[in-house]
């Protein structure tokens, strides 16, 4: 690299202690960083030294600004958060930065701020706040059922809605729940458990059960949807991929005045017989044409997982194209 062809540029601190969450633990994120772009960054005291190529120094620059700009806005900021960042500056996505990691959903009990991850995140969590009916497809890990829970807390607390219904398929019980032992919420709540696990961490335990009591919380499995009409409801059906088109049809056609719909499911892991086709891939076929509905499709890079569950998605993804042309 030689010196005509270098760009030189600098940002400055207020305070060392802006340094360490945009450097990292032993100064770890300078080598992230250099390991990725053309340039070598200098930390002089309150200043950081950018000097490289031109196009990496402005990236680099711009991505040190976006990050500076989310820390002097009250956010920690943690390594696989700057790796996130790191790999949108890469894509030239790097002036995004700042609005995505300064919006926020709802601030939990406990004080945690529920907030989108990824670009896809964001993407998903602006549909949810324009959209009548969302669709939040993708596989696990992406966020797409806690996240819309966290909307659903954030209207019932803001009297947005009255109340709050959660469903999904007890595909493993099929039509035998008679056979399982205990009484209905025995039989069920092993299939509804990671709904009530979310809602603690969002609202607390305590405020979980009063809720419930009053009935303005409801978690239930789908079956018990049939034959009503839901006014001023958040309505979330998790686990989508495993109804029948017949389910499906039901579930939206239950939407009264005043209601929000929100479907998440993954449909690289459907559990239904074989000869049961998936009500959530038909759905995107029938109402893909409707503009007042959203689709979102998140994907294996907004999983906020550990690293490994990108890898291992990917893996099957990969399989499962040669398994289908073998087949094909």
């Amino acid at each position: 690299m030689t010196a005509e062809h270098e760009e030189e540029s600098k940002l400055y601190l207020k305070n060392m202690d802006e340094v360490f969450p945009l450097l990292g633990k032993f100064d770890e994120h300078i080598s992230l960083v250099e390991d990725n772009f053309l340039v070598r960054i200098i930390p002089r005291g309150n200043e950081l030294l950018f000097q490289g190529k031109k196009k990496d120094v402005e990236k680099v620059h711009a991505l040190f600004e976006e990050l500076l700009a989310v820390i002097r806005g009250g956010h920690f900021l943690t390594t696989p958060e700057f790796i996130y960042a790191l790999k949108l500056a890469k894509g030239g996505q790097g002036r995004e930065i700042e609005s995505l990691f300064n919006d926020f959903v709802l601030v939990t009990e406990r004080g945690k701020k529920i907030r989108p991850k990824t670009l896809g995140q964001k993407k998903y969590v602006e549909a949810l706040r324009g959209y009548d009916i969302v669709f939040g497809i993708g596989p696990a890990g992406t966020g797409k059922t806690y996240l819309a829970m966290a909307m659903a807390v954030f209207a019932l607390k803001n009297k947005i809605v009255q109340r709050l219904v959660l469903t999904r398929p007890a595909v493993e019980a099929g039509e035998h729940l008679g056979y399982l032992p205990g009484d209905l919420h025995d039989k069920v709540d092993p299939y509804l458990r990671p709904l009530y696990d979310a809602l603690y961490d969002l609202m607390g335990v305590e405020n979980f059960l009063k809720y419930r009591e009053k009935g303005v919380i409801e978690v239930a499995p789908l079956a018990y949807m049939r034959g009503r009409t839901l006014d001023d409801s958040f309505i979330i059906l998790d686990e989508a991929q495993n109804t029948t088109p017949e389910q499906m049809k039901m579930f939206l056609t239950r939407m009264g005045f005043g209601s929000k719909v929100v479907v998440t499911g993954d449909i690289t892991q459907i559990d239904l017989p074989r000869a049961q086709f998936s009500g959530l891939v038909e759905i995107m076929g029938v109402l893909k044409d409707i503009s007042e509905i959203a689709f979102v499709h998140l994907s294996d890079q907004d999983v906020v997982r550990h690293n490994l569950v990108q890898k291992i998605i990917k893996a099957y993804e990969k399989y499962q194209g040669v398994k289908n042309q073998g087949s094909g």
